[in-house]
């Protein structure tokens, strides 16, 4: 079983991926192109051109599991290639990608910084 406590960061691979692959090429992926390292406590999620299916790698401590998710209906609101190739999610909007919604919620709070009283 996966635990999902140990899970530090979720990463978003931007650009649309040839989901044909397996761990290695993920794992190519994760560390040469998003220059991340695979075996961190992360969660590594990639989608198809289409927008309707993903893959999920993560390091489990011994092995690397490879989640597939396909909607029947409906498109996952992927985050934009605007030249970054990986973005770092929070757990809400993991949430929300998952849920089929765009990861910046402009009605959502925003968290607060640095602030003084």
């Amino acid at each position: 079983m996966i635990d999902f406590t140990r899970i530090k960061a979720f990463y978003v691979f931007r650009g649309p991926t040839d989901l044909r692959k397996g761990i290695d090429g993920y794992c190519s992926l994760v560390s040469g192109v998003m220059t991340l390292d695979p075996f961190s406590p992360s969660l590594f999620l990639f989608c198809n051109r289409s927008k309707d299916k993903l893959k999920v790698l993560y390091w489990d401590g011994n092995g690397f599991w490879l989640l597939y998710k396909r909607l029947e209906e409906g498109k996952f609101r992927w985050p934009k290639d605007n030249g970054d190739t990986s973005l770092s999610l929070s757990n809400q909007q993991l949430k929300w990608l998952m849920e089929g919604l765009d990861i910046n919620q402009e009605r959502a709070f925003q968290p607060l910084e640095n602030r003084v009283i």
